[in-house]
């Protein structure tokens, strides 16, 4: 079961995720790299903490802590997925598994926002919220960048080294759905073609975890009292 999607946050529910979130850098992580992973996560807590992981509801995980929620679920989902393509006798040597793990763990480190500002904001339309799901907009006052681009900056910005394997992760772990992943994903050559199966592994597991995290919401909403509301949202931004 994905594990960490809540229906109602809690301050209790932030901070345990929060703590799995540092646990699986120590444990994934050593060294100087571990050390500045934990330097940008401490740094820019509150935001990555608070941030949801999509702007509207039916995507997924469009919460307080939504972010978070689902980097824990693509790590979990990541980690299967590459235990189960090594079973079934998949070519894993031309790459590592914390290189995969590394992907994982920052694949939408873009959706946090930059140093000064976070990408997503509270939707100041109530109309919006309740008749389309659209909870959250993009923060007019940050530079326009995608978000892998964005999570490759704020990667270099503390100083963090990013391989070959893990680049091509991140810039293409929405896969086919993200037309500019075309020149990586959709070469007939075979010089061009990808070198090694961390991408599709990443992305399969992304997709894996976004599904999932829909299908509980889709399921849980169908259930709960039609005006029902996140208690924590409201409780932060009041009604808009």
């Amino acid at each position: 079961m994905i594990p960490k999607n809540s229906k109602d946050l809690s301050a209790e529910l932030l901070t345990s995720n929060w703590n799995d979130l540092t646990k699986n850098i120590k444990d994934n992580f050593s060294g100087e790299r571990q050390e500045a992973l934990l330097d940008l996560y401490t740094k820019m807590q509150d935001q990555i903490m608070m941030a949801p992981a999509s702007g509207i509801e039916h995507f997924h995980n469009s919460f307080i802590g939504g972010y978070v929620s689902h980097v824990l679920n693509v790590m979990k989902c990541a980690e299967q997925l590459y235990n189960m393509w090594r079973q079934m006798g998949a070519y894993m040597d031309n790459y590592t598994r914390e290189e995969l793990m590394f992907v994982a763990l920052n694949h939408d480190l873009g959706k946090v926002g930059d140093i000064d500002n976070e990408y997503y904001i509270p939707n100041p339309s109530e109309w919006h919220r309740k008749n389309q799901g659209k909870i959250y907009t993009n923060n007019p006052d940050i530079t326009h960048m995608s978000v892998p681009h964005r999570s490759l900056w704020l990667l270099q910005e503390f100083g963090i080294k990013v391989s070959q394997n893990e680049m091509i992760g991140i810039l293409t772990h929405d896969g086919v759905y993200d037309g500019s992943n075309d020149t990586y994903l959709k070469s007939y050559l075979p010089e061009r073609s990808l070198r090694a199966n961390l991408p599709i592994v990443m992305h399969h597991a992304d997709h894996m975890a976004s599904r999932i995290e829909f299908e509980n919401w889709k399921y849980r909403k169908s259930s709960k009292p039609k005006n029902d509301k996140s208690k924590l949202f409201d409780e932060l931004f009041g009604d808009k």
